[in-house]
């Protein structure tokens, strides 16, 4: 897919300089100009271009930079202080239907294994449902729990837990590609 895309990007840009070079007056033509802009757009629709999209829009909004959805003990209700950052990622997602999140519900580590897979889930869904609800389209989103298994942070303390009481979100270029930012 990146082979495509940097094709693309090479062909737009041959064709720019060769109309900019056989324009008669060294500049561009308005026929040239809407050849060379519905090539660009087509190429900055790709799903190889969420990452850029996705970062342009943290620029304008500081609130998709805010990736951690924390919840209560024992609980999957979404905190009043995390809807303005749910209701900023539910407007990018309107604006960008190209863009896809997963949601991955985590849990501290009291609990059973299974009791706890099953919270990280409700988690994960809680938030899926409310961007949902805010017109996201169901297909941009996916969901998934990994229980008590992916600790943001290690210890058996209160402050430990509640870091790890947690819903994420993940852009993602395409429903089952590797996740932006993803180094691992």
């Amino acid at each position: 897919m990146k082979k495509m895309t940097i094709n693309k990007l090479f062909a737009v840009s041959v064709l720019a300089l060769a109309i900019t070079g056989c324009a008669s007056d060294g500049g561009v033509t308005e026929d040239a100009a809407m050849v060379d802009e519905s090539q660009t757009q087509e190429v900055a629709e790709s799903p190889e271009m969420d990452a850029a999209n996705t970062e342009n829009a943290q620029v304008s909004n500081p609130l998709l930079d805010q990736t951690t959805i924390y919840f209560g003990y024992d609980r999957a209700e979404i905190l009043p202080e995390f809807k303005d950052v749910l209701n900023a990622h539910a407007e990018f997602l309107v604006a960008n239907p190209q863009s896809n999140i997963i949601f991955e519900g985590h849990c501290d580590e009291r609990g059973t294994i299974e009791y706890n897979l099953a919270l990280g889930e409700r988690r994960a869904n809680t938030v899926k449902s409310y961007l949902i609800v805010q017109g996201v389209s169901p297909s941009q989103l996916e969901s998934v729990s990994f229980g008590e298994e992916r600790p943001a942070s290690f210890g058996s303390d209160e402050m430990t837990w509640s870091k790890n009481r947690r819903a994420e979100i993940r852009y993602s270029s395409a429903m089952g590609q590797n996740q932006i930012g993803d180094n691992q």
